[in-house]
Formats: C-alpha cells, sequence, structure tokens
C-alpha cells in the first residue's frame, strides 16, 4: 500500500514537477508530497494513480541529503491533484529509457546531438515507453560510471543505452565505464552488433561495444555516428522487450514446448 499526502500542495497545475519524499527534509518552499508505504515500486515512468486517474508520473529519482536511506522522487502532474492523504497504485504503462551520448564537442556545445536522440526515435518505434531522458556528457569514465549507476539504481530505468566513445582513441572509454558496472554480460548482444557493423565496413571489427545488465536495466553501448546506431540497435531491438522482461522476473517460457 503506498500513501499520497497532497495537503502541502497548492498551484501545481498540470505539467509542474514536483518531489516525492518526506516534506521536512526537502527545501522551504518546494513542492512536495510526502509519500509513505511500500517505496519499491517507484522508477522513471512509473504512473502513481488514484481516484480512477493518473495523478504524477515519476522521472528520476536522488538520495534526499541528511536523511539516513531516504529517497526522493522528482515527479510531474499529470492531472488536478487531491486533497489531503490518499492512497494511491503504481501503474507501469511501457519502458523507461536513458540514452546518454558521450562527446567532448557535443558537451562544449560545439556538436549537436543526433545519435542520442535517434535511439529515442528507434526504440519508441518498436516498444511502447513510458518516459525517454536524454544525457549529453564528455568522454570521461568516472562520469559515465556514476550516471549508469545513478540511472539504474536510483532512477531505475529499463533501458540505458549509450552512444559514442566505443573505439580505440585515447577519450574512447564507454566500454571500459560500462564493464566496471555492469554484473551479467550480454555477449549475444556484442556479437549481434558486431556481425551487423562488419556486413556493412570491416572498420566495425574496432567497435568494442559492451552490453550487460545493471541492477534491474539492460545497459547497452553503441558507436557515435547516427548511421552506425541505426544499424546496430536494428540488430538488438528484437530481443530488448524479452531481455527486459526476464530481467525483471518475468516467469513465462521463453518459448513454446511443441
Amino acid at each position: 500500500m503506498l500513501k499520497c499526502d497532497f495537503s502541502t500542495i497548492k498551484g501545481a497545475g498540470v505539467g509542474r514537477r514536483i518531489v516525492l519524499g518526506e516534506a521536512s527534509s526537502q527545501p522551504e518552499g518546494c513542492l512536495c508530497v510526502t509519500v509513505s508505504g511500500n517505496l519499491a515500486g517507484l522508477r522513471s515512468g512509473v504512473m502513481i494513480e488514484g481516484g480512477g486517474k493518473a495523478l504524477l508520473r515519476v522521472i528520476s529519482g536522488n538520495w534526499t541529503p541528511g536523511v539516513p536511506g531516504a529517497k526522493s522522487w522528482t515527479a510531474e502532474v499529470m492531472s488536478e491533484l487531491p486533497q489531503g492523504e490518499v492512497e494511491v497504485s503504481l501503474k507501469k504503462h511501457g519502458y523507461s529509457l536513458a540514452y546518454v551520448t558521450l562527446s567532448d564537442k557535443g558537451a562544449a556545445g560545439m556538436r549537436k546531438d543526433e545519435a542520442g536522440p535517434l535511439i529515442a526515435e528507434m526504440v519508441k518505434g518498436a516498444l511502447p515507453l513510458s518516459i525517454e531522458q536524454g544525457y549529453l556528457i564528455a568522454d570521461e569514465s568516472d562520469d559515465l560510471k556514476a550516471l549508469l549507476m545513478h540511472l539504474a539504481h536510483v532512477c531505475g530505468f529499463d533501458l540505458i543505452m549509450t552512444t559514442g566513445g566505443t573505439g580505440v582513441g585515447p577519450r574512447d572509454v564507454s566500454p571500459e565505464a560500462t564493464l566496471a558496472v555492469i554484473e551479467k554480460r550480454l555477449p549475444g548482444f556484442e556479437r549481434a552488433i558486431t556481425a551487423t557493423g562488419l556486413a556493412k565496413t570491416p572498420h566495425a571489427m574496432i567497435s568494442r561495444a559492451v552490453a550487460g545488465t545493471l541492477g534491474e536495466s539492460i545497459v547497452v553501448n553503441f558507436p557515435g555516428s547516427p548511421k552506425a546506431v541505426r544499424e546496430s540497435l536494428d540488430a538488438v531491438l528484437p530481443a530488448l522487450k524479452h531481455a527486459v522482461d526476464k530481467l525483471q522476473g518475468d516467469k513465462t517460457d521463453c518459448a513454446q514446448v511443441l
């Protein structure tokens, strides 16, 4: 059971972003809804529903400063909020996607990111998405490791995809950063990406893209060019839904027994 106390919320119209957590631990003036009960299901993209309608959509998660072990979440207001404490339910409508573009020039504002939005466009065409979030960072290993851990364990994204940094240049660090944090490697994804690339160009053998699981998230590296992203993502799209479902506890048979 999950309860939300909306008594402190005033003027939070549709589209406004608010905080879910312990109101007393938030900065003065912060629009905050106190949540209590079983919070395990709060993940990016999840809808908080009550009274027969969607009230809030979870956007991201954060650790709450000064409160031991406490998290807070940013949420988007989806409809007019009730007053007082209300019992609510969590519903997942589709999958959540975070894409991360690694580019020194992009992070410096010197290059437009085309590969990251392409990932979102392609995944959205193959799977129902509850939310998509894009990030553009420099080619820094520690930054990527920290972001991957945050997106998987704090925000709870189902799919985390990176583009860029898979080659052999001195600033290509995506595979090493990903290997440092994933728990189960997915070599089939990696082989599919390599095989698809080699069918187009022998240069594909240079790419070192890594795929694996991190908590309940699937993490996949892709090359940096939009063309390579399109070809590589096409190779793994058919397996994404099944992989996420199984990782998150789906117990149905993988194939029909004849």
